[in-house]
């Protein structure tokens, strides 16, 4: 063998042992193809977000659903994204009177419709729609909040209530004009919860509905009227289906609506999680009030365009029905006591409420 070539064959060898050091060695890219490990598996894991389904009966173009929605989002953003919040409005995922069971049995993890929809289920609480004579949604939305603060009742144990919500004042929308106590005897008005009651004690037929099912209601004539906040006149359309409104809110009564989740799901969440929806629902009480009141405005001016007649009782008339309104008070502090529950205790406080807020609202402008 040659000189030339000895030294041709030491130069091939060690080309094949560099060859195969080199492949030996990892290289850059290679670690995107390998099997991930547990580890991080589990952190991927850690980065999904938190999935709930909220369950609201108003339509999604009512001002109560555009709140929520805000609400929702807000979560969203101060949680960084570790929450994602469905909304299903118009009743999509469980009806309104089904919606609290909803929330209980787990169909929808978060649910807000009204108590007065389960008549008999909350019995402490149903003392919040009584005709007490709130003078607006954000007075009502804060006491009917604190009052669940402070009372806990042990009815709705079940669920994880992060804050309430109410109307303003309930007044009379009917198909023909009513000014007088006597015009409303024999009446059949649609009514929920307490209000079917205040009905029967005006002398009207109770009617119980709930409001998605009110304006087919009223335009078949099934219903002659409805007790409700002006507000549905314009965010369920039923100002198109009255034609008069009466303004009764001397005996002014409200509707207190729940926003509640399923206190399984409650107790699965992270104390930062569970601070963030408490923060943000604590602020929420006053956006939705006051977006009820704003409903109330554009309900007003929403009938006005209708050329709908907006009738004052007088003080005469008010006083009647004030009087005629007193026995729904009285016979639900007799049921309350009959359950041991501190009924007149929570009426009491809820117009010594009333009676601060009003003393410190602004005096109206002329």
């Amino acid at each position: 063998m040659t000189a030339t070539k000895q030294v041709m064959r030491f130069v091939f060898a060690a080309a094949i042992v560099f060859t195969a050091w080199g492949c030996s060695k990892k290289q850059p890219g290679t670690e995107a193809v390998q099997p991930k490990s547990e580890t991080t598996a589990a952190q991927s894991a850690d980065t999904k977000p938190i999935e709930l389904k909220y369950s609201i009966f108003f339509p999604p173009t009512h001002i109560q659903t555009q709140t929520a929605v805000e609400w929702a989002k807000e979560i969203e953003k101060r949680t960084n994204d570790k929450v994602k919040i469905t909304i299903f409005p118009a009743q999509q995922l469980t009806k309104a009177p089904q919606c609290y069971e909803g929330v209980v049995n787990d169909i929808s993890d978060l649910g807000m419709s009204c108590f007065a929809y389960s008549l008999g289920r909350f019995p402490l609480l149903e003392g919040l729609d009584l005709p007490l004579g709130y003078p607006n949604g954000l007075t009502a939305s804060r006491i009917a909040t604190q009052m669940v603060e402070k009372y806990a009742p042990k009815e709705v144990d079940d669920v994880h209530i992060l804050y309430i919500h109410a109307h303003g004042p309930g007044i009379l929308a009917s198909k023909k004009p009513v000014s007088k106590l006597d015009e409303v005897k024999g009446m059949k008005i649609r009514a929920t919860g307490l209000s079917a009651n205040i009905v029967t004690a005006l002398g009207g037929i109770p009617v119980a509905m709930s409001q998605p099912e009110t304006y087919e209601a009223l335009q078949k004539g099934v219903v002659e009227a409805t007790f409700c906040p002006v507000e549905t006149l314009k965010g369920w359309k039923q100002g198109e289906v009255i034609d008069s409104v009466t303004d009764s809110s001397v005996i002014g009564y409200t509707t207190a609506m729940f926003v509640a989740m399923n206190k399984q799901k409650w107790d699965s969440l992270p104390a930062d999680i569970q601070k963030v929806f408490t923060e943000v629902s604590k602020e929420w009480v006053d956006k939705h009030g006051q977006a009820w009141d704003q409903a109330d405005k554009d309900g007003y001016a929403f009938i006005k365009e209708l050329n709908h007649p907006v009738i004052s009782l007088s003080a005469e008339e008010q006083q009647k029905w004030k009087q005629a309104a007193a026995p729904v008070l009285e016979k639900y502090i007799a049921k309350a006591k009959e359950k041991n529950l501190p009924g007149q205790e929570f009426i009491a406080d809820i117009q010594k409420m009333i009676s601060e807020a009003k003393a410190a609202a602004p005096a109206p402008t002329k």
